[in-house]
C-alpha cells in the first residue's frame, strides 16, 4: 500500500507533456498494477500534491481526483494516467483543441457548414466556452458557441435545413442563419426582502440561407456547451445503481419522482446518460466531429449539408477523420482528472453543505455513486480499467425530473420530454469562472448565476427553490459558497 500511495503522489505531479519522456519509467512503475487496477483503486489512500493524506469527502472521483482550481482544473489527466495512454491521450487532447482547416488532408475536413471549428471552441479548456446568448446571439459574423436545434412546430424537420442550425460555414458557402437573443427581465423578492431577477430569453433565427420559416412554423431550442467534468466515470456508471435510483426516486411530499431515459443508440436500445436530457449512451465524439464541425468519419460519412441546394457541385473529401482518432478524443474526455472538492473545512462551506440538505436538493442531485467492476470501454474497443469500481461524488442521479413550464423547450429526446432534464453534474461547478470566466447556468445560459438557476426551478425542484427562498440571506449565500467547493 506505501508504495502504491507513493505511485499515486508521483503519477499526480506528472505533467501530460511531460510523460511523453517518462513513458518508460511510467510503464515499469504502472506494469504492476493493472491486476488492482481492474478491481479498482483503494480511493481512501490518495496523497494530495503537498503529502498530505486526502480526506474521503475531498475525493469527487476516486482515483481520478485530481487536485488544483487554476484555469486548467478541468483539462488535467487522471493521476492514473501513464505510458501508452497517456501517449495517446496527448494525441486526444490535441485533436480536441485542433482548429479544423478546409480541404482535404490531415486536421482539415471543415464545413461546408459547421457550428464550431474544434471541440474547444465550444469547449474552452474542456470547460463551456462563454456563450454568445448574453450578447444577442451569434449575430451576422460572430461565433456563438450554443448549439441550436431547429424543427417543426408540428414535429419534424425543414427540407433545407437539418436538427442543428449551422451559423457557421467556409469561404463560398453560406452559413445556414443566425440565432438573435432577446430578453425580459423580471423583479421577484425573497421573503426577507432581498431582490433578484431572471431573464427569460426569446429566440429568432435570421439571415437564413434558402427558405425563410415563418416564425409561427418554427421551434427553436438553444443549448450552452456542457462542462466535459467527470466524463469517464458518468461513462463507468454502474447503470443497475440508477435503475433501483430510478424506482426509489420518488418522494411525493417533494413532487419528486425521476426516471431513467431511454434511447435507441447504435441500433440498441439502452439507457441514456449523456446530455442535457441524458438522450445519449456515449460521448457522441463521431457526432461533435460530423454535426458541429461537419467533418465526415465512419459513422458519419456523408457531409453534414449532403441535400442541401448551395451544396451541389461542392466537393467532397470522403472520410476526414479515422475511428483511431476519434478513439484517442474518446480517451482523453475520459481520463480527464475531476477537481476535487476544496474548502471541506470552512465552516461557511459545512453550513452551506446543510442547508443543500435542508433544501432537499440531495433528493436529485444525489452526492455518491458508484462505477461498475470494470470500467469503460472505448467506441473503438479500448479498455479502460482504472474508472472500475469507484466511488464518485458527482451530484446528480442522472435521471430525468420535469422542471416545470418556464424551462420546458419543446424539444422531445428519447422518452424525455421538453420539461425534463437530466439533473446537472455538479462536480466541478465551483470552478467554472476560473477555467472559463463566466457563471452562465442552466440548459441556455441563461441564469447568470448559481442563485438565479435555484430561482429558476419548478415542477419537481419547486420545492427546493421555495425552501431556499425562505432560508437566510446568511443561509442562501453559505449554500452557494457550498456549491461553489464542490
Amino acid at each position: 500500500m506505501a508504495i502504491r500511495n507513493i505511485i499515486r503522489r508521483f503519477s499526480s505531479t506528472i505533467k501530460r507533456h511531460e510523460c511523453k519522456a517518462l513513458t518508460g519509467l511510467c510503464i515499469l512503475v504502472f506494469s504492476g498494477m493493472f491486476s488492482s487496477c481492474e478491481k479498482g483503486l483503494d480511493d481512501t489512500e490518495i496523497y494530495k500534491p503537498n503529502g498530505q493524506l486526502a480526506k474521503p469527502e475531498e475525493l469527487s472521483a476516486g482515483n481520478s481526483t485530481i487536485f488544483t482550481s487554476s484555469p486548467k482544473a478541468y483539462d488535467q489527466p487522471a493521476p492514473w494516467l501513464t505510458g501508452e495512454y497517456s501517449v495517446r491521450f496527448n494525441k486526444g487532447d490535441d485533436l480536441y483543441d485542433r482548429s479544423r482547416g478546409t480541404g482535404d488532408g490531415p486536421g482539415n475536413g471543415l464545413g461546408p457548414v459547421y457550428a464550431g471549428y474544434s471541440c474547444s471552441s465550444c469547449h474552452k479548456n474542456a470547460g463551456r466556452t462563454k456563450p454568445a446568448i448574453h450578447s444577442g446571439g451569434s449575430g451576422p459574423y460572430g461565433f456563438s458557441s450554443m448549439l441550436v436545434y431547429i424543427t417543426r412546430k408540428g414535429g419534424g424537420y425543414f427540407p433545407e435545413y437539418g436538427r442543428v442550425l449551422h451559423d457557421q460555414s467556409v469561404y463560398g458557402v453560406k452559413a445556414e442563419g443566425k440565432l438573435d437573443v432577446t430578453f425580459t427581465e423580471e423583479t421577484y423578492q425573497f421573503p426577507d426582502g432581498e431582490t433578484y431577477s431572471l431573464l427569460t430569453p426569446h429566440y429568432e433565427i435570421t439571415n437564413w440561407y434558402a427558405d425563410s420559416i415563418p416564425p409561427e412554423e418554427l421551434r427553436i431550442t438553444v443549448r450552452q456547451p456542457l462542462r466535459h467534468v467527470g466524463m469517464g466515470q458518468m461513462m463507468a456508471l454502474d447503470l443497475e445503481e440508477l435503475k433501483k435510483l430510478a424506482a426509489q426516486s420518488n418522494y411525493p411530499e417533494y413532487g419528486i419522482s425521476g426516471r431513467l431515459n431511454y434511447i435507441m443508440e447504435r441500433g440498441v436500445y439502452q439507457i441514456g446518460v449523456s446530455g442535457n436530457k441524458a438522450q445519449h449512451a456515449d460521448l457522441t465524439v463521431e457526432l461533435g466531429f460530423s454535426s458541429d464541425m461537419g467533418v465526415t468519419n465512419d459513422r458519419y460519412p456523408e457531409e453534414v449539408s449532403q441535400g442541401q441546394s448551395q451544396m451541389m457541385g461542392f466537393a467532397h473529401y470522403g472520410v476526414e477523420i479515422s475511428t483511431e482518432d476519434m478513439e484517442n478524443v474518446d480517451l482523453y474526455m475520459q481520463a480527464l482528472g475531476v477537481p476535487a472538492r476544496r474548502k471541506v473545512n470552512d465552516p461557511t462551506v459545512k453550513r452551506g453543505e446543510e442547508m443543500f440538505y435542508a433544501a432537499k436538493c440531495h433528493l436529485c442531485h444525489v452526492t455518491t455513486l458508484h462505477t461498475r467492476p470494470r470500467g469503460t470501454v472505448l467506441l473503438n474497443g479500448t479498455q479502460l480499467p482504472w474508472l472500475g469500481s469507484q466511488v464518485v461524488h458527482p451530484y446528480s442521479d442522472y435521471l430525468l425530473h420535469d422542471m416545470g413550464p418556464g424551462l420546458d423547450d419543446n424539444y422531445v429526446s428519447g422518452l424525455a420530454q421538453g420539461s425534463e432534464w437530466r439533473t446537472t453534474p455538479l462536480w466541478g461547478i465551483g470552478l467554472q469562472s476560473a477555467v472559463n470566466g463566466h457563471t452562465y447556468f442552466l440548459h441556455d445560459g441563461r441564469a447568470r448565476d448559481l442563485n438565479e438557476a435555484i430561482m429558476w426551478h419548478d415542477g419537481e425542484g419547486a420545492a427546493s427553490r421555495i425552501l431556499y427562498s425562505r432560508m437566510s440571506k446568511e443561509d442562501r449565500d453559505a449554500l452557494i459558497e457550498f456549491l461553489n467547493s464542490l
